[in-house]
């Protein structure tokens, strides 16, 4: 009996056992929760995201900067991100601009980038961010991503390239300017800046100038740059090809002109040189100083009476004792030419000249030419009462001397009996 109560009570605990274990739920798996918490999460995205983006840009549109800021972190808290993540970092960034939260702006721009490291849009952004806050090698290296994802992309290679040259980059600003003229090659800006980044660099520009006004020939800014590099490499005949260039562009350039004269002074082709600088002094016959520089290239050449021409032209013109000082200098250059081993007559009226006219441009505050002056009055080679006495009568009755021989043949002043004599 008991054994058959003991067998009966272990088939009912068998029996509850089952309906216990039946009726027990099963325990859930984190992967099912997760899920369950995602399907929540997206649940309440579906319904907030719409509204808060709805909000961002009302808020945006007023201007509410704080509270753009505030619905772009519900955003990004909520996942909203991942929807359109360029516009939600792009105006989230923008909107810490506006507040002047710079460093907050690069900081959201960087998260952006994690969704979007490609995105031109965000980059500017953050290169802008990095500028603002005076990080410039941060901006650089932004500016280079830039480059490199818009190659087209002018502005910024300009912007990078001027960057690289305000820290002393030269060998990067070249790089940078010589992409940018792949795009632009008559981009006289960047051409330029490519020019000083040479110069700066310590690399020989030539090549740099010749490009640009080869590229635009009808500028004559950039003939005459070229034309003074040429000059400073010290190849004045090539400088001279290039600056006829620019004359026959522009026959009115007196700074053309002038500069060609002198390319030619220094190529040793002096009579090119003369008629370049009257060829100037016909664009402006009042000018007496180019006068006088007419007068001391064909002084350089010898040509004494041209010289003296242009020197008279230069004091009738202005009166000026800088004139005055080009006449006696012809009449002293002359003298140091022609001179015999003694002294002669002729040499002692030509260098009295030089005297005269050296006295009266000091007389008009112009004593360039002093050391020469005193120079002949030291040595002796003056004509004076001890030469007049030995004249004979009929040049004393005529009261003036004057030279006669060969190398003298252009002199015409005649030199009048001293006081005293």
């Amino acid at each position: 009996m008991r054994k058959n109560n003991f067998i009966q009570k272990l088939l009912l605990l068998g029996v509850a056992s089952i309906f216990m274990t039946m009726c027990t739920p099963p325990e859930q798996s984190d992967a099912d929760a997760d899920a369950v918490e995602q399907a929540r999460v997206d649940s309440i995205r579906k319904v907030r995201c719409p509204r808060v983006f709805s909000s961002a840009a009302e808020f945006y549109k007023n201007r509410d900067w704080e509270a753009t800021v505030r619905a772009y972190d519900e955003l990004t808290d909520l996942g909203c991100d991942r929807e359109d993540p360029q516009e939600v970092y792009l105006y989230y960034a923008i909107a810490y601009e506006y507040m002047g939260k710079y460093d907050s702006s690069a900081t959201v721009l960087l998260k952006g980038l994690t969704f979007l490291p490609d995105n031109v849009d965000l980059r500017k952004r953050l290169a802008f961010a990095y500028e603002k806050q005076g990080k410039t090698n941060l901006h650089m290296d932004e500016l280079d991503r830039l480059s490199f994802l818009a190659p087209e992309d002018v502005e910024i290679k300009n912007k990078l390239a001027k960057l690289y040259g305000e820290q002393d980059r030269y060998a990067d600003q070249i790089a940078v300017l010589k992409d940018l003229l792949e795009i632009q090659p008559n981009n006289e800006g960047a051409q330029s800046d490519l020019a000083r980044a040479y110069e700066k660099s310590g690399r020989d520009p030539l090549d740099v100038y010749k490009n640009r006004f080869d590229n635009n020939p009808d500028n004559v800014s950039y003939g005459l740059d070229y034309a003074d590099k040429l000059i400073a490499a010290d190849r004045p005949d090539d400088a001279t090809d290039v600056l006829q260039q620019v004359v026959d562009v522009d026959p009115t350039s007196k700074v053309a002109y002038r500069k060609l004269a002198q390319a030619y002074d220094s190529a040793d082709r002096l009579g090119d040189a003369a008629r370049t600088y009257e060829r100037l002094f016909k664009l402006d016959p009042r000018d007496f100083r180019v006068a006088i520089k007419i007068s001391e290239v064909y002084v350089e050449d010898q040509d004494y009476a041209s010289a003296f021409d242009w020197a008279d032209k230069a004091a009738t013109l202005s009166g000026e004792g800088e004139a005055f000082g080009a006449k006696g200098n012809v009449y002293y250059k002359a003298f140091q030419s022609c001179r015999s081993g003694e002294i002669s007559v002729d040499d002692r009226v030509v260098a009295t000249l030089a005297y005269k006219y050296f006295d009266e441009a000091e007389q008009k505050g112009f004593s360039r030419y002093n050391r020469s002056k005193e120079w002949l009055k030291e040595n002796e080679v003056l004509f004076g009462r001890g030469q007049w006495f030995m004249m004979d009568a009929e040049v004393k009755n005529k009261g003036y001397v004057k030279a006669s021989s060969a190398c003298y043949r252009w002199v015409n002043e005649k030199l009048n009996k001293g006081k005293g004599w």
